[in-house]
């Protein structure tokens, strides 16, 4: 679809892949509605963006259904309409097997990364439906199709929204609005501070060494997944190898990426 002149919504848009995506949409002439739970990351975005009234702050936990079922109001108002929304946010579990993982932690993280990214594809479907071309992106994760030990329920929630991104692709095939899921592998971003949580081993020299792509070089591929209307986009070679080798030997995936992982689990 065409970028500029629309008005597109993106959770997570106070830091990481969210800010640069918000950065590349505006770049490209688009207006962006950006969503978090941060005021001071949104406020951040803002000020880096620079661009007037083409960006909007929306400081909202989306898994706050009410919260969220205000938010196309208050995006039309800001900008006249919504044409597209990109479902970025997410946390990250401690790095502990599932038998050390509490239930709150459990919760939190099906909390934000489903239903959190389930209520706000809810709350705009209706709107996109309405609009002559129209997009929704969500962003599951490499976890989702190979299992990484230490964050099971993290990649059973990204798997959650793999599947209901591929469903929602399915159920809106004859309609106008195109539906992309984006799988990133390993992103330099603060997912792990902002989930609150420390990774064990990071200092040790035992620590797993990490190739990892820049927040900007995953915005390029989710903007130009958005552009092209892709079904789906890998971002990083880690990323691609792994949905490669997940189809051809799950098992021989499963094992690489738990022998890879030891030095961070707890």
């Amino acid at each position: 679809m065409n970028i500029s002149d629309k008005t597109f919504v993106v959770t997570g848009a106070g830091n990481g892949i969210g800010r640069e995506v918000s950065l590349h949409l505006l770049d490209a002439g688009a207006r962006v509605a950006g969503v978090d739970l941060d005021a001071s990351g949104l406020a951040a975005t803002a000020e880096r963006a620079a661009a007037g009234e083409r960006f909007s702050v929306h400081v909202v936990n989306i898994t706050d259904r009410e919260a969220v079922e205000a938010l196309p109001a208050e995006v039309t108002a800001a900008h006249g309409g919504v044409d597209g929304v990109i479902n970025v946010a997410g946390v990250i579990q401690k790095f502990v097997r599932v038998n050390d993982l509490p239930y709150s932690e459990i919760e939190k993280v099906m909390n934000v990364n489903f239903w959190g990214t389930l209520n706000m594809c809810k709350t705009f479907l209706p709107e996109l439906l309405t609009r002559p071309a129209a997009a929704l992106v969500n962003v599951a994760s490499m976890g989702a199709y190979a299992p990484v030990p230490g964050q099971a329920v993290y990649g059973a929630s990204k798997a959650a929204v793999k599947v209901l991104t591929e469903a929602l692709y399915a159920e809106l095939l004859g309609t106008k609005v195109a539906v992309t899921v984006v799988f990133p592998g390993a992103i330099g971003t603060d997912i792990a501070a902002n989930s609150g949580v420390a990774l064990a081993g990071e200092s040790s020299a035992q620590a797993p060494a990490y190739k990892t792509s820049t927040p900007s070089a995953a915005a390029r591929v989710i903007v130009e997944a958005l552009r092209k209307g892709k079904y789906r986009a890998t971002i990083g070679h880690d990323a691609a190898v792994m949905d490669r080798l997940s189809r051809l030997s799950p098992k021989r995936a499963t094992t690489v990426i738990a022998r890879q992982m030891r030095g961070l689990l707890g």
